[in-house]
């Protein structure tokens, strides 16, 4: 066990793996994952801005997700990653006070957005005709401020709290970046009624989202198997599959982790799950959304068409 000494404020980020061989190993695979990461969703936002087939507000949600997405693996891999190459494991009281801001605020953000995405799904499957009064461009930018706004606002309570408790034992966060519940285990304080918070929090950005999500597409599915068209039937239950992916993988370790006790919790499986929703979830919604949409695939083929026309 490593022991940290410190004569400032700093905090210092043990990290996700040991400077070993098998450390170097995970240190490339991450930085290949945060690089696939760039490059998709800078692609899915390029290609959605470029090709005016996508210009709908389904895939004008989708970009602001793939742009929620960049901010947030940015937020957490290039720290841990400037931690493990150059050896120095601190980042500033402030500096992780950001860190923290905006991890909480990208993932609310990204919460509520996900809903937004299954909101629209519902009523372009239920109620196709009422779509373009539903949901419009307008509504998609009022959807895309509020979950911005929501994230700041809940952000802003729990980072404010982490920076005025008292710190008094090692200040070493058994974690790969400022999480505010691994932040506390080095209070000298009782911060019970933190974690009470924590509770509130959780249940009101996640496990309410993620019922409504899941209350969306199971009237999405009942609407679907009284369809008469089998084409219309394969698009829906292909669009409704790929979202349901999304959530899972971002809401299921992310619920697991903030909704158990702390007594349950522990910092080892805490930072396993977190890398699916800091690190794997990024880089895999791109590829679901682009692989598994054939529209995606057909608009990547006519702008790479019309790029290669124009270098001729």
């Amino acid at each position: 066990m490593e022991t940290y000494n410190w004569t400032s404020n700093d905090f210092i980020l043990i990290g996700l793996f040991s400077p070993s061989i098998v450390g170097l190993f995970l240190f490339i695979f991450i930085v290949l994952i945060f690089l696939m990461a760039l490059f998709g969703n800078l692609s899915m936002i390029f290609l959605i801005f470029l090709d005016t087939h996508l210009h709908t507000p389904m895939y004008f949600l989708l970009s602001q997700l793939s742009f929620i997405d960049l901010n947030y693996i940015s937020t957490i891999v290039p720290k841990m990653a400037s931690n493990f190459l150059f050896g120095n494991k601190s980042i500033s009281f402030i500096g992780c006070g950001i860190q923290s801001f905006f991890f909480l605020t990208l993932a609310v953000a990204e919460a509520l957005l996900l809903t937004s995405m299954a909101y629209d799904r519902y009523v372009a499957i239920c109620f196709p005709l009422h779509y373009p009064i539903r949901i419009s461009r307008r509504v998609c930018v009022l959807m895309i401020i509020g979950s911005w706004i929501m994230g700041s606002i809940n952000s802003c309570a729990h980072t404010a709290y982490a920076l005025h408790i008292p710190y008094c034992r090692s200040r070493a966060i058994n974690h790969f970046f400022c999480d505010v519940p691994a932040m506390l285990t080095l209070a000298c304080i009782d911060t019970w009624v933190y974690e009470y918070t924590v509770f509130v929090s959780t249940t009101l950005f996640l496990v309410l989202p993620f019922i409504v999500i899941a209350c969306s597409y199971g009237r999405v599915l009942f609407t679907v198997c009284r369809m008469n068209s089998a084409e219309g039937k394969k698009k829906a239950y292909s669009t409704c599959s790929t979202h349901l992916t999304v959530v899972t993988f971002y809401y299921a370790p992310f619920v697991y982790t903030y909704l158990r006790p702390r007594f349950l919790r522990s910092p080892t499986e805490d930072k396993a799950l977190a890398v699916f929703y800091t690190i794997l979830t990024p880089m895999l919604n791109p590829l679901i959304y682009s692989l598994r949409n054939k529209e995606v695939m057909e608009a990547l083929r006519r702008v790479a068409q019309r790029l290669c026309s124009v270098k001729m």
